[in-house]
């Protein structure tokens, strides 16, 4: 099923709550991070909120504790690997930061099922504090999109995936996610491409106000069934598609052949009497 591309969410999508405020959280920063909140952008609050918890004696195998715990539901991680298993290429594009998604994804045996993920790079510096820092460097280089959030413009991420994709031949797409920032990106699907957003979630809710601004189908999902169902389904879906295709045109490649064989037999010559 090579041409398929799977992009997931991370947050609210593979993982059913937000990985950022699961870790201030169970870290006991919440009212701190809810004083800072009004202050900054949210990507460089988790910088500065990493800062704060280290200050206050909290190391990386803290917090790699803490996103051991976070709950995943079992069809989530069945439906990652049956469409890797069914030849798809599965993208992370999440507003969340490495750190995070890969020891998650370590964690439950998932980070090799994912060509590619592309999320707010973070780093453990020499102190053994976890910095994060934003995709796009709105400081130096703004991204320009009014839909996003300054540090990440999904849209641009699947542009780029888009094109890089583009020299293997016709990719077909399919989008999970459930946040405002997965607008764009749903934005820049093609006809053929297909979109999953989270029902009552605030991707979903923007999608129902300009439905006819999304070209791919749209198929919304509700919970972790739904989300198993819908995804293999239109894998399936695809999958025969592209198999009648490439039966018609060989079943044509053939008949053109056996025409052409026909043609170049040598004509039988007159019996003469």
């Amino acid at each position: 099923m090579a041409g398929i591309v799977a992009v997931f969410d991370f947050d609210k999508t593979i993982i059913d709550c937000d990985s950022d405020n699961w870790v201030v959280d169970e870290l006991g920063a919440t009212d701190l991070f809810n004083d800072l909140l009004p202050t900054m952008p949210w990507n460089s609050l988790m910088d500065r909120m990493m800062k704060e918890l280290h200050a206050q004696g909290k190391t990386t195998e803290d917090v790699v504790e803490v996103l051991k715990r976070i709950p995943i539901h079992p069809r989530i991680v069945a439906a990652i690997k049956a469409a890797h298993a069914l030849g798809c290429e599965l993208r992370v594009v999440s507003d969340a930061n490495l750190f995070f998604i890969e020891t998650i994804l370590n964690h439950l045996g998932l980070r090799d099922y994912f060509s590619e993920i592309n999320t707010n790079p973070s780093f453990v510096d020499e102190e053994g504090r976890l910095r994060i820092f934003p995709y796009h460097d709105f400081h130096k280089s703004p991204h320009g999109c009014s839909l996003c959030p300054p540090n990440m413009c999904k849209g641009l991420i699947i542009e780029r995936i888009q094109a890089s994709v583009a020299e293997e031949g016709k990719k077909k797409f399919i989008y999970l996610g459930d946040g405002s920032g997965d607008y764009c990106p749903s934005l820049k699907l093609r006809d053929g491409d297909y979109v999953m957003p989270r029902k009552n979630f605030p991707m979903w809710e923007i999608i129902c106000k300009h439905p006819l601004l999304i070209k791919a189908e749209i198929h919304e999902w509700i919970d972790e069934e739904d989300f198993e169902r819908i995804l293999l389904g239109l894998v399936n879906k695809i999958s025969i598609e592209e198999k009648s295709v490439f039966t018609s045109a060989a079943d044509c490649m053939l008949q053109n052949i056996s025409i052409s064989a026909h043609e170049a037999l040598p004509q039988a010559l007159p019996v003469r009497l």
